[in-house]
């Protein structure tokens, strides 16, 4: 049996075992099904791949007003933000840890529909945000976010911009 414990003295070097190159692999699986929820499932408005990435038992603790609970819910949840605000999301950072992925997006849009009751003011937006998501068996099972809503609120015409 051979002894690399001396390829530790280079900088950034790591042994791996199998175990650290399964937890490795599951995590960019994980950031790979994230990344699906903003090319496929928005981007390119296929809402039938909701099946594929999120759990029946989804937990949104962000819910729009009007959004259902489990996978039901999040598919209203697209299909709001799609039919109101035609977004297109660019996705700037993706961050996994363990059953954690991190996505730091841009998100940019016209109000086209109405959007929480509130009339299409057709106006353009561009805000940015950040999404939490908790995975299990492969699937997303929970989502937090952090959104520049005051920003998309100003750009839309529907608040004053600060200062006015």
């Amino acid at each position: 049996m051979s002894d690399f414990s001396w390829c530790l003295a280079l900088p950034g070097a790591r042994l791996y075992g199998d175990a650290d190159k399964g937890k490795e692999l599951e995590v960019e699986q994980n950031k790979d099904i994230a990344r699906r929820m903003y090319e496929e499932v928005i981007n390119k408005r296929d809402l039938d791949v909701l099946e594929e990435v999120v759990r029946p038992d989804y937990i949104e603790h962000d819910p729009l007003p009007g959004q259902g609970e489990g996978l039901d819910g999040i598919r209203d949840r697209f299909r709001m933000l799609i039919e109101g605000l035609d977004p297109q999301f660019t996705i700037e950072d993706v961050i996994a840890e363990g059953d954690r992925v991190v996505v730091r997006w841009t998100n940019s849009g016209t109000n086209v529909g109405e959007f929480l009751g509130i009339p299409a003011t057709n106006l353009p937006f561009t805000i940015a945000g950040i999404d939490i998501y908790r995975l299990e068996g492969g699937k997303l099972a929970e989502h937090w976010h952090v959104v520049d809503i005051y920003g998309q609120m100003v750009q839309l015409g529907l608040l004053p911009p600060p200062g006015a």
